[in-house]
């Protein structure tokens, strides 16, 4: 792997830290929702961001994140993760 791909990957997976620190219930009134957002990675490299929320299988059901950070030139390039925060059980 280059030290653009570990740039890219580190990059990425801050973004998902920072996108799992909210919870089913704060989420599930905004799912489906998507934003992409300009920034800069661990090495300073200007980048995009994009995150989305989204319903796994059924609304109201988990909630699929994911994560992709590309430089604008090269999109394909990039690196995606995806996660997913489980529906919490009603109380």
């Amino acid at each position: 792997m280059s030290r653009l791909d570990d740039d890219l990957a580190e990059a990425a997976r801050d973004e998902m830290e920072r996108a799992l620190t909210l919870g089913w219930r704060e989420l599930a009134h905004h799912t489906p929702w998507g934003d992409t957002f300009e920034g800069f990675t661990p090495d300073g490299r200007a980048v995009c961001f994009e995150r989305s929320y989204l319903w796994e299988a059924a609304r109201g059901g988990d909630i699929r994140v994911e994560v992709h950070v590309y430089e604008s030139r090269s999109y394909e390039a990039g690196v995606r993760l995806t996660r997913a925060i489980r529906r919490e059980p009603a109380q």
